[in-house]
């Protein structure tokens, strides 16, 4: 886990545009040496469990959060064509889905 451990900035996703992404606050991933993490984007804050998965390098997650205050889950990946750019996809259990690119920040 540890080449994942870092607060990653949403810099794309297709579903919605950067202006969403960034409504609350700059839209980010956090994953943290426990396996654990967190995320914001748009209205919705969510609560990871991250894995790294036998695919290299690429790191599962399921996450529980809250979306305009409503209760929400889903599941989601990364892969990391380098070190410090991250691409894969976020699904809302029975909603949207949309692929997402991330940027280790610094």
């Amino acid at each position: 886990m540890h080449d994942f451990v870092s607060r990653w900035q949403i810099t794309e996703m297709s579903e919605w545009d950067q202006d969403y992404v960034n409504l609350v606050e700059p839209g980010y991933f956090l994953f943290t040496n426990d396996n654990l993490g967190e995320f914001v984007f748009g209205a919705v804050q969510g609560w990871v469990d991250a894995r790294v998965s036998s695919r290299e390098p690429f790191l599962e997650y399921s996450w529980q959060g809250v979306n305009e205050g409503d209760e929400v889950c889903g599941r989601g990946w990364f892969r990391f064509p380098n070190p410090d750019t991250g691409e894969g996809m976020l699904f809302i259990h029975n909603g949207d889905e949309s692929s997402i690119v991330i940027c280790r920040e610094t």
